[in-house]
C-alpha cells in the first residue's frame, strides 16, 4: 500500500528458520513463474540461537540466504538472463571461517560481533563461488558493500553502548535510500556480467580483503553450507 504499486506482493519468510525457508520457497515457485532478480538483502546482527541450532547472525546472513538461492536457482536459470545480489559488508575484512564449527557462536566477550562479520565474509564468498558454479549459463550474482545505513541492523546494540553508538549513526550513517544504490546498480547497470562474482561499494567495483579472494575456501564454505542446511547430491538438489 506504501508503494502504491499493485503488483508489490507480500510473501513471509524467516532465515532464522530454515523450515521457513523452505515453505517461502515452495509457495513462491508455485505462484510465481518468472524470476530474473534475487536481492539477499536481509540482515542482522545479535546474539543467540535459532531454532535450527546455529548462531543467529549466520544463519540470517548466510545460511538462509544459500538455502534460499539454492532453492530458487532452477527457476532463476529458466528465466536467464538473471542476476543474484548478495548484500555483503566491508565488516567481511574481520572474518574468519573455520569450516569445521561453521554456524556455532565464536567464543569471546565480542562474539556477536565476530558473528556478524564471519557472515559477511561468507557474503563474498558464497557470490564468488556461485559465479564459478553458473558460468555460462546467464545467471550471474555480486557481493555489495552498501556502506554504513541508518537502518534496524544495530535495534540489538548494548544499551550501554547505545548512547555512544547511536550519535554516530545519526551523523555519518547513509539512510536507506542511499544505502540501496549500490544493490540497485547491480541489479540493474547493463555490461556488468563480466564481472559476475566480484565485489561492489559505491557503485564501483573493488577488490574484497584477501580472505574473500580465496578460492578453496568459497569451495569449502559451498560445501560446509549444503551440509549444514541439508543440501545433498549432484548441483546440490533438496536432500530426500
Amino acid at each position: 500500500q506504501e508503494t502504491g504499486n499493485a503488483e508489490v506482493r507480500f510473501m513471509q519468510l524467516d532465515l532464522a528458520s530454515l523450515r521457513s525457508v523452505r515453505a517461502f520457497a515452495s509457495a513462491f515457485l508455485r505462484q510465481e513463474p518468472h524470476l530474473h532478480l534475487l536481492i539477499n538483502n536481509a540482515g542482522v546482527s545479535a546474539g543467540g540461537t535459532t531454532e535450527d541450532g546455529f548462531s543467529l547472525s549466520f544463519q540470517v546472513n548466510h545460511l538462509g540466504h544459500f538455502l534460499l538461492t539454492q532453492l530458487l536457482l532452477e527457476r532463476l536459470q529458466s528465466c536467464a538472463p538473471s542476476r543474484v545480489v548478495i548484500v555483503a559488508s566491508c565488516a567481511h575484512c574481520a572474518g574468519r571461517l573455520h569450516p569445521d564449527t561453521l554456524g556455532r557462536p565464536p567464543p569471546g566477550p565480542l562474539s556477536a560481533f565476530q558473528d556478524y562479520c564471519d557472515s559477511k565474509l561468507a557474503n563474498v564468498l558464497h557470490a564468488r563461488e556461485l559465479a564459478t558454479r553458473l558460468e555460462g549459463t546467464q545467471v550471474t550474482c555480486y557481493a555489495v558493500h552498501p556502506g554504513f545505513v541508518n537502518t534496524e541492523l544495530f535495534r540489538h546494540t548494548p544499551l550501554w553502548l547505545k548512547p555512544l553508538f547511536l550519535p554516530l549513526v545519526w551523523l555519518f550513517f547513509r539512510d536507506a535510500a542511499e544505502g540501496a544504490q549500490t544493490s540497485l546498480h547491480c541489479a540493474t547497470q547493463e555490461g556488468l556480467e563480466r564481472f559476475s562474482g566480484r565485489y561492489f561499494a559505491n557503485c564501483r567495483l573493488q577488490e574484497p580483503w584477501p580472505p574473500a579472494r580465496d578460492d578453496r575456501l568459497a569451495r569449502t564454505l559451498w560445501e560446509a553450507s549444503e551440509r549444514l542446511v541439508g543440501l545433498g547430491g549432484p548441483g546440490g538438489s533438496p536432500s530426500p
